[in-house]
């Protein structure tokens, strides 16, 4: 059982903080105070501002006695990060604040494994939370009322949430014992029926992790690559790779294939519906592609058919990055189609646009014991593409 770590600005929270903190510890968990003021300090906390800033790499005056706010929050941002990493005593952390101290608390809480509990009270926290929640199994709880100051609202919000950090500090979820390695691939609704065929075929052998390809659904498989909590990845499909080019909803970051360079493992991978853009409703879409082939994929989703010039923009950042891969790998590109709207007779269907993608990654691909690119002439949700992605997979891992 670990400690709920209670974190935020004791300089313009410590009652809220306090609080907090007391509910835990009367719900029977052990509590800790951490104060990450940039402006004040307070004496009473477990782990002072003082103490948590000398965590920042070039020590506590980098972090404190700034004129500049902003500066001051970044630089207590990773501080608290390299402190809370420190720890090996955490049970949940428990975070309250507005903007600030939620830009500031959730930087940190993201850096600690999976499966380690974090809620955020935040005022920000009906809007949009990606930016804080990032690819971490973080909750964020909206606070109702700012946090500034206790009444009968916020003492009912912060109660429940401390009695929320104290009941997962002190309730851990068992693991379930497996000797399966785990591995990590990337499904889109179009790629469905190929990476449905892949999992019946991997399950024998592997803990399979799926992960929707949303944008924040690749950059959470590369987070469980980096922390090595898979053994290897099939890369079904890297639609985000377009969003990110030509600015759709679901971007990837720059850092798109960057775990799999860092960490060397296992990795097959492929184009899957690197045929589309996404967007939302119909009348979300850009002015700008309005009189592009669209098509509705559902009442929230709206997919607009990537062109050769984007394709061939698209390749060149996949190639450019598998040929910094130094681990095993294995590219597959299925000639039949990338998606399963991309095939004779279906709205996205243009073997001209598939032709730019494939040259541009034939023609950029760098030769190399360790990489191998693969052309299979079917369709991607076929059996045998599928097929293929297994025999490539099992040819080079463990």
């Amino acid at each position: 059982m670990g400690k709920v770590y209670v974190v935020g600005t004791c300089d313009t929270k410590g009652a809220e903080l306090n609080y907090a903190k007391d509910a835990a510890l009367a719900a029977g968990a052990e509590a800790l105070l951490i104060d990450v003021s940039t402006q004040g300090h307070d004496e009473k906390a477990d782990f002072t501002a003082e103490q948590v800033a000398a965590f920042h790499p070039q020590g506590a005056s980098a972090v404190l006695g700034l004129g500049d706010r902003g500066a001051a929050v970044s630089a207590m941002a990773q501080a608290l990060t390299h402190f809370l990493t420190s720890r090996s005593d955490i049970g949940a952390v428990l975070g309250l604040g507005g903007t600030g101290n939620t830009a500031l608390v959730t930087e940190a809480m993201r850096s600690l494994p999976i499966g380690i509990p974090k809620l955020m009270v935040s005022t920000v926290a009906s809007g949009n939370t990606a930016p804080y929640v990032g690819p971490s199994d973080l909750a964020m709880m909206y606070s109702v009322v700012d946090v500034a100051g206790l009444n009968a609202i916020s003492r009912k919000v912060i109660g429940n949430a401390a009695h929320a950090a104290a009941g997962m500090a002190q309730n851990g979820v068992w693991e379930v014992a497996t000797d399966r390695p785990g591995l990590g691939m990337t499904m889109f609704g179009v790629t469905t029926t190929c990476v449905a065929k892949v999992r019946t075929l991997m399950e024998p052998t592997h803990e399979i992790y799926v992960f929707h390809a949303t944008g924040v659904g690749g950059r959470s498989m590369e987070k469980l690559a980096d922390s090595r909590l898979v053994e290897g990845v099939i890369d079904v499909t890297t639609t985000e790779v377009p969003d990110l080019l030509v600015g759709g909803v679901f971007p990837a970051t720059e850092d798109r294939f960057g775990a799999i360079i860092r960490t060397r493992m296992p990795y097959v991978g492929s184009v899957g519906a690197v045929d589309m853009v996404n967007f939302g409703a119909r009348e979300t879409v850009p002015p700008e592609f309005r009189d592009r082939r669209l098509h509705v994929h559902n009442a929230q989703v709206t997919l607009m058919r990537t062109t050769p010039e984007e394709n061939r923009a698209v390749g060149h950042f996949i190639v450019e990055r598998l040929n910094r891969m130094d681990g095993p790998v294995r590219f597959l590109l299925p000639l039949g189609g990338v998606s399963a709207i991309d095939a004779p007779g279906l709205p996205f269907y243009d073997p001209e646009a598939d032709a730019a993608l494939f040259d541009t990654i034939r023609s950029g691909w760098k030769s190399a014991p360790n990489r191998k690119l693969i052309e299979i002439d079917a369709h991607i949700n076929d059996q045998v593409f599928a097929d293929g992605l297994v025999e490539a997979y099992r040819s080079i891992s463990k």
